[in-house]
């Protein structure tokens, strides 16, 4: 019976290794490409990362289709904003939308933990929310159950000013540490590299 319930707890834990990096030449978001549903692989070639505008991308662990949903919503919501302010929503304000829209399901929330990160006029900059709407800026962020292993690896690497190509290094060797520890990681790295010449998508898979 306890064994049951300890199986069944699993089934509604989400697992993911989700990264985000401020660069001295834009922000790097990556995530890891495996989607599973308890001790079940659903995916080897699961989506991630999603760019948001041209210069703002958004970074999730969770439910896939949350995370879905979420930045639908959220892109609409940035083209409304461009085409009635007449310029591109900046990463604080599209941070903080997300955040009233998760806040918003807050009796029947989003199960997703998010990284909004991107170039606006005032630089680079990262945001980290949870399911609940909370909005915390940092320089560098790890959400999802890879979290502990990836973090430390970029605590003890991470420096302010790093070059695109270091920190992509460094986000490829923190998530490649969770992946061998994680058992719901793995299968690949998607990433957003988002400089002031926009979005660029790469993927590696191994």
């Amino acid at each position: 019976m306890e064994r049951e319930s300890q199986q069944s707890q699993y089934l509604w834990i989400p697992g993911a290794t989700t990264v985000g990096v401020v660069c001295q030449n834009g922000v790097i978001l990556a995530s890891e490409k495996r989607v599973s549903y308890g001790y079940l692989v659903v995916s080897k070639g699961g989506k991630k990362v999603f760019k948001l505008t041209d210069h703002i991308g958004a970074a999730c662990a969770g439910l896939v289709s949350d995370m879905q949903i979420l930045v639908r919503e959220v892109e609409a919501y940035a083209k409304l904003f461009d085409l009635d302010a007449g310029r591109p929503i900046s990463v604080r304000s599209a941070a903080k939308l997300m955040s009233n829209l998760l806040f918003a399901r807050r009796l029947a929330p989003l199960i997703t933990q998010t990284i909004v990160g991107g170039l606006d006029d005032e630089g680079a900059s990262l945001y980290v929310l949870d399911i609940l709407g909370s909005v915390i800026p940092d320089k560098y962020a790890v959400v999802g159950s890879g979290t502990e292993i990836a973090m430390g690896v970029l605590e003890e690497s991470y420096k302010e000013g790093m070059s695109m190509e270091e920190a992509k290094d460094l986000v490829v060797r923190a998530i490649k540490s969770a992946i061998s520890r994680d058992i719901m990681s793995g299968d690949g790295i998607d990433f957003l590299l988002i400089t002031k010449d926009g979005i660029q998508e790469e993927s590696i898979k191994f």
